[in-house]
C-alpha cells in the first residue's frame, strides 16, 4: 500500500470519527438539557457558544497547517476533539456548559478545516475527484453515531456513558489514523501569515457559495418539520419525514459523488445540483403533501450533497495551501448554517413561513446560476 493510499485511508477514518462524534453528541443534547434543567433560551445560548467556538477556530486552523503540516495538524486536532467531546456530559451548570461547548465547537471547527485541507491535498496528488468520499464517511459516521447513541440510551446508559462510549471508539480511530499515516503531504506557505487573511476574489466567490448551500442545509434542518407540521397538520413523527429524506439522500449521494464528478465535471455538478435542489424546494412549497415532502426534500439532499465537497476542493486549489482556502470556505459555510434558521424565523414572523422559505429557492437559484462558473474559474487558476 503506497503512502498516498495510506493517507486516504487514515483521513477517511478521521472524517468517520468526527461525524460519529457529532452524531453521538446530537442525540445527547436533550438529556443534557434535562439534567441541567435548562430552558429553551438557555440551551440556545449554550449551543451558540458551540457555534461561536467553531467560527473563531476555523480561520486560525487555516494558519496551523502551513506551520506543522496538514496531516500532523489533523492528528493533533483530532485528539483535541476526542478530549473535548465528553466534557458537556460532566458540566455542573450553565456557565461551565457554555465554556466546554465553546471548546468543543472550536476543536470541531478546527478539525473540520484541517481534515478537509488534508483531503484536498490528497485529492490534488490523487489526480481524480475523491473529496465526496471523505464527506460520505462523515455522513456515515453521523448516522452511526446517532444510532449508537440511541441504542445506548435505550439500554439505560447515562449521559456520561452516552458520550464516553462513542468517544472511546473515536479515540481508537484517531490513534489508528495518526499511527497509520497523517503526514505532511500538502504544500506549505512560503511566508507564514499571522492572524486573519481576507480571501481573494476567487476564494471569496467559493466561500459565498458555501454560505448559500449551508444556509439551505441549516434552514432545512431546523424548519422542515415545523413547516410540514403546520401545513399538513400531522404529528411530529410524520413531519420529521422531510428532514429524514433530506439527510438520507445526501448521505447516499455522497457515496456516488466522486464518480459523478468524474463523469460530469465539477462545474456541472454544482450547476445541476443547485437546479435539482431548487426544484425540490419549489415542489415542497407549492404542493405540500407527505409524498411531495419525501420527494422534494430528497431532491434537495441529492442536489446539495456534492456541492460543498466540490467547493472545498476548489477553494483548496485556489490558495497558498489547501487548509487556508478550505478555512475560508468552511468559515463562511458554517456561518451560513447558523444564519439560515434565524433568518427564516425572522422572515416567517413578518411574511409567513412559506414566503420566508422562498429565500432558500433564491439561494439555490444563485448557486445554480453562478456556482459552475466560480468552480470552473478555480480549476483554471
Amino acid at each position: 500500500m503506497n503512502s498516498l493510499v495510506r493517507e486516504r485511508v487514515a483521513t477517511l477514518a478521521v472524517f468517520l470519527a468526527n461525524g460519529f462524534g457529532i452524531g453521538a453528541w446530537a442525540v445527547e443534547v436533550p438529556r443534557i438539557k434535562e439534567s441541567l434543567s435548562l430552558s429553551d433560551t438557555s440551551l440556545g445560548i449554550a449551543l451558540f457558544c458551540f457555534a461561536l467556538g467553531a467560527i473563531v477556530a476555523m480561520p486560525l486552523a487555516g494558519q496551523l497547517a502551513p506551520r506543522v503540516g496538514s496531516g500532523r495538524a489533523t492528528a493533533l486536532l483530532g485528539a483535541a476533539f476526542a478530549i473535548a467531546l465528553p466534557l458537556p456530559a460532566i458540566a455542573p451548570g450553565m456557565l461551565t456548559l457554555c465554556v466546554v461547548l465553546f471548546a468543543l465547537g472550536a476543536s470541531n471547527g478546527a478539525l473540520d478545516v484541517s481534515m478537509n485541507g488534508h483531503a484536498s491535498a490528497i485529492e490534488t496528488r490523487w489526480r481524480a475527484p475523491i473529496m465526496s468520499s471523505f464527506h460520505a464517511a462523515w455522513s456515515a459516521g453521523g448516522l452511526l453515531g446517532a444510532a449508537s447513541g440511541a441504542m445506548l440510551q435505550k439500554a439505560g446508559v447515562g449521559v456520561v456513558g452516552g458520550l464516553l462510549a462513542p468517544d472511546a471508539f473515536i479515540a481508537i480511530l484517531i490513534i489508528f489514523a495518526a499511527s497509520f499515516a497523517l503526514r505532511d503531504i500538502g504544500p506549505r506557505a512560503t511566508v507564514a501569515s499571522s492572524g486573519f487573511a481576507w480571501p481573494d476574489s476567487s476564494v471569496m466567490k467559493l466561500a459565498m457559495l458555501a454560505f448559500l448551500c449551508m444556509l439551505v442545509e441549516g434552514a432545512v434542518a431546523d424548519w422542515s418539520a415545523v413547516y410540514l407540521r403546520s401545513t399538513l397538520n400531522q404529528e411530529a413523527s410524520v413531519a420529521a419525514i422531510g428532514y429524514s429524506a433530506f439527510a438520507f439522500s445526501m448521505a447516499a449521494c455522497r457515496i456516488a459523488g466522486d464518480a459523478s464528478v468524474r463523469r460530469f465535471g465539477s462545474s456541472k455538478i454544482v450547476a445541476l445540483g443547485g437546479l435539482i435542489a431548487l426544484a425540490g424546494l419549489a415542489l415542497v412549497l407549492s404542493l405540500p403533501t407527505v409524498l411531495t415532502a419525501c420527494v422534494g426534500f430528497a431532491m434537495v439532499g441529492i442536489g446539495l450533497a456534492n456541492i460543498v465537497p466540490v467547493i472545498f476542493s476548489a477553494a483548496g486549489r485556489s490558495s497558498a495551501t489547501p487548509a487556508i482556502g478550505v478555512s475560508m470556505a468552511a468559515t463562511f459555510g458554517y456561518a451560513g448554517f447558523l444564519v439560515g434558521p434565524p433568518l427564516i424565523g425572522f422572515g416567517a414572523g413578518v411574511l409567513g413561513l412559506r414566503a420566508a422559505l422562498c429565500v432558500l429557492v433564491m439561494a439555490t437559484l444563485t448557486v445554480s446560476l453562478l456556482g459552475g462558473k466560480a468552480v470552473r474559474s478555480a480549476q483554471l487558476a
